[in-house]
């Protein structure tokens, strides 16, 4: 059984036994003054590769902290390698996108401009952020990966054949999640889901001709796009997942 600790923290350096983990500012200043943990106490970290180790506070002071990592928690395990393709909406909503998506164990966060795409604009520093504090909070052992922004046409001109791709079709044409997902259970897969207002006919059509696309439906209602991403990830985690 896993040690349970006050913090759990994401630090990018190799980690082993004995080994030194360094802190940064934020994350010295959030034990020390947010947490108030004190010099020896044991705090929990992950860098998405070495599993996760349970280490020892060694320094801790307003500028940094170091960590001294004594035995290793859980081995890395590998993941179910699901993509989400997503169009952008408002601020508050996108971060709940990709904070969810984190939780529900996306590999790849992929945000793409439709015809219908109403906010272009993509933090990607912003969303890398979220998806560290997400990962810290849901204790997954990765991050997903984080890509720029593009253009639907761009990001699906060279799509790996190897990739069935799920599109949340919202004019009801499509098959549902618990006939469709399990055939491709431990595959790698994509699932995208359109803007506000949905697809535009010629854009829709233009997806559907893609080779691997395959289009499912969430039932007779209209969701928000935030509600899809976590109804679809959902649906795929039950079905297809890592949740056993």
């Amino acid at each position: 059984m896993t040690k349970k600790t006050r913090a759990r923290l994401y630090i990018d350096c190799p980690l082993a036994k004995g080994g030194q983990a360094s802190l940064s500012k934020d994350q010295a200043h959030y034990l020390r003054n947010v947490m108030r943990f004190e010099l020896d106490e044991l705090v929990t970290v992950f860098n998405g590769r070495d599993g996760e180790w349970l280490g020892r506070i060694a320094e801790l002071g307003k500028r940094a902290g170091l960590v001294i990592l004594q035995s290793q928690a859980r081995k890395q395990q590998q993941e179910p390698d699901i993509w989400l393709l997503f169009a952008p909406i408002k601020k508050a909503r996108n971060d709940f996108i990709v904070e969810k998506a984190t939780e529900l164990g996306v590999s790849s966060l992929w945000p793409v401009t439709t015809q219908r795409t109403q906010s272009g604009r993509i933090n990607k520093d912003r969303m890398i952020t979220q998806t560290v504090e997400a990962a810290e909070q849901c204790e997954r052992l990765t991050l997903p990966e984080v890509h720029d922004g593009a253009v639907l046409q761009k990001a699906l001109e060279d799509w790996p054949a190897d990739r069935p791709l799920f599109i949340l079709d919202e004019t009801g044409d499509g098959q549902e999640p618990a006939k469709a997902f399990p055939k491709y259970a431990g595959k790698p897969a994509a699932i995208l889901i359109g803007p506000e207002g949905g697809f535009d006919p010629n854009e829709l059509e233009m997806i559907k001709a893609q080779p691997t696309a395959i289009s499912i439906s969430l039932g007779r209602r209209i969701l928000r796009a935030e509600t899809a991403v976590v109804a679809a990830l959902s649906c795929w985690q039950s079905l297809c997942g890592d949740w056993r």
